[in-house]
């Protein structure tokens, strides 16, 4: 897919080696991006990525990731900042957008964008604040180990349960990128009830998702990233509809540092949101 824009801008589908020069602009931005995410965003959808460039150099960027049939996330809305003002934005989100079809969209917008969002059809679900810090490493806890491939099927059900689509590609390759660590937590009689994963970033390493039952198993799988952390900052993005999340995260000593809004075109498919204790990521949901 390839389109005109304005100034001669062209759009197109990015390739995994584009993606890093956005990484870069992402980092540039203070979103932390994870060392190792873009092949797993890759591998949910690899035609959902779009570069906008003037004379072959890259100057915008947006992701239209499609999760099945009746959902889509965006992220990575960027234009490199001595360029913007010039319409490369717009233009790329357009053609991006496009690539969802009549799917429900969701994106996790910063504050400076969400009335833009608003005018592009999306409204409010809620706001998910970032708290970062370094967490008190305790004792590990009980119920809690790594996660093994023989769990991961376990962890894709419980996923589905968390989440408004399926995204079982994205999810194998996240559970096994290089750096990222998976914990599972079981309730009596062997039930997953929770899991988490710890990954490296350019700063602080990031937490999510972490989905779990309730306040004591997030508690648990909680500190067993701490444990796994060692000392090392984390940051997480915690719905704020979540009450048992926030207060976990402020009484572990974490600090608000920015929020996003998480937005809906349209309805998505009902989701254990009690579970969710800390996204994924912004950038896929």
């Amino acid at each position: 897919m390839t389109s005109p824009g304005p100034d001669g801008l062209v759009v197109s589908q990015a390739s995994l080696d584009d993606w890093k020069v956005v990484g870069g602009w992402a980092a540039d931005e203070g979103w932390n991006p994870g060392l190792s995410d873009h092949p797993s965003f890759f591998a949910q959808d690899p035609g959902g990525f779009f570069i906008g460039r003037v004379d072959g150099e890259p100057v915008s960027a947006v992701s239209v990731v499609n999760h099945g049939a009746d959902f889509a996330f965006l992220g990575f809305y960027l234009v490199r900042p001595d360029l913007r003002g010039n319409g490369y934005g717009l233009a790329t989100w357009r053609t991006a957008l496009a690539h969802a079809g009549d799917r429900t969209v969701g994106l996790d917008g910063v504050v400076a964008q969400q009335d833009n969002y608003r005018r592009s059809g999306f409204e409010l679900a809620h706001r998910t604040i970032r708290f970062g810090g370094v967490a008190p490493v305790g004792e590990k806890p009980s119920g809690v180990r790594a996660a093994e491939p023989a769990d991961h099927a376990a962890i894709a059900a419980y996923d589905r349960a968390c989440h408004p689509a399926d995204r079982p590609a994205f999810l194998e390759s996240w559970l096994t990128a290089p750096g990222h660590r998976a914990f599972v937590r079981h309730a009596d009689g062997g039930r997953l009830s929770g899991y988490a994963v710890l990954r490296p970033a350019r700063d602080s390493l990031r937490v999510g998702p972490l989905f779990a039952d309730g306040d004591d198993d997030a508690k648990a799988l909680f500190t067993a990233l701490a444990v796994e952390a060692g000392g090392r900052a984390v940051a997480i993005d915690v719905p704020e509809t979540n009450e048992g999340a926030v207060a976990l995260v402020e009484k572990l000593g974490l600090t608000p540092s920015f929020e996003t809004a998480r937005m809906y075109t349209g309805p998505v498919r009902a989701f254990a949101g009690e579970r969710v204790h800390g996204v994924t990521s912004l950038e896929l949901g």
